[in-house]
């Protein structure tokens, strides 16, 4: 059956007609000698939204944490961060690869970190120890089932890092989730980190882009990397017109992906097949299917339905709302779930 309804990710969204006329009609000028009028406009709105100093426009999120991880390392040095983190299970071993830092992994609630949790895994300086120089936050967590942190919660690991001498960096993939679902002010989230990693190719819904917020002098670091990992781009004011499309247009609706992925999560819980479904904060659905059923073939039954979603472990499913779906898809899939 041809595909109806995709969950699999915010990612699959297309530009709308209006974010096209955007991209079309953007003024440009060659990015890398930093003449493109676009482009620097979305770096100047998003620092401005976040109450940052400075912007660099960027390919992906994989890319803005990596050239943030390097920017606040040194090789030897440790990067702290939860076990589920994107920048240590999804960015095929950057950290690594790009930093030459080690990873101390720490087991959150759903991927949030706490200060006791991260204070006693702080390496004081030893010979024989890694540096322990940063620590990342997801915010919203993917693996969490898109739990998310609320101010009142990173401020306490603000103030532990300023205390203990680490930088601090947001991986703020689903940040405009996060700041839907907790009612938190973007501005008040400069005061509290070095980084900022805002991703703009998925909730809010354009082709490509995320954009790495920090102090003028991470930044002008940031360009330099950016150009050694091959992510300087010329007229990519086509692009980041997508993304001031998307901050001018598509933030207040992310309430409904809420909605919608807080609906579906009442019906999976109903589902004789499903055993249990991660709480629902943001966009993202997680469940576990019922030991006496597979993954596998409840994902299949659902493709031959027309409904696509994503197995994220041996019996967990994903499934992830976006303003391609709309409330006819949603009355879609609950009958299909219900019957399935």
């Amino acid at each position: 059956m041809a595909l109806i309804v995709d969950f699999r990710s915010d990612t699959v969204t297309k530009p709308t007609q209006g974010m096209l006329d955007a991209m079309m009609t953007a003024k440009v000028g060659d990015d890398v000698f930093g003449e493109d009028e676009t482009v620097n406009a979305l770096e100047a709105k998003l620092s401005g939204i976040f109450n940052m100093e400075a912007g660099l426009f960027c390919p992906s999120g994989t890319m803005t944490n990596q050239i943030a991880i390097k920017c606040f390392t040194q090789p030897m040095d440790e990067v702290i961060c939860d076990q589920t983190a994107h920048v240590y299970r999804y960015e095929g071993g950057g950290i690594a690869y790009h930093s030459m830092a080690s990873v101390r992994l720490l087991n959150g609630q759903r991927g949030i970190l706490t200060p006791e949790l991260i204070e006693p895994e702080i390496n004081e300086y030893n010979i024989h120890y890694p540096s322990s120089t940063l620590v990342v936050l997801e915010n919203t967590v993917n693996k969490g089932g898109g739990s998310c942190y609320s101010l009142s919660q990173i401020e306490p690991i603000h103030t532990l890092c300023n205390v203990k001498g680490l930088k601090l960096h947001l991986d703020g993939a689903r940040i405009f989730n996060a700041l839907t679902a907790t009612g938190d002010s973007a501005k008040n989230y400069g005061r509290y980190f070095d980084g900022i990693s805002v991703c703009l190719s998925k909730g809010l819904g354009a082709p490509i882009g995320s954009v790495l917020l920090g102090s003028k002098e991470t930044i002008r670091r940031a360009i330099k990397i950016r150009k050694a990992f091959g992510g300087g781009m010329r007229q990519a004011g086509y692009l980041a017109a997508a993304g001031i499309y998307a901050l001018d247009n598509h933030i207040d609706r992310l309430v409904i992906d809420h909605q919608h992925a807080a609906i579906l999560a009442d019906a999976l819980s109903k589902a004789s097949y499903v055993a249990s479904v991660m709480p629902v904060q943001t966009n993202i659905v997680i469940f576990q299917v019922a030991s006496s059923h597979s993954a596998e073939v409840v994902v299949t039954l659902m493709a031959s339905k027309g409904i696509a979603c994503s197995i994220t472990g041996k019996n967990t499913i994903r499934m992830v709302t976006h303003l391609g779906i709309d409330a006819g898809m949603i009355d879609f899939t609950l009958e299909n779930i219900k019957n399935l």
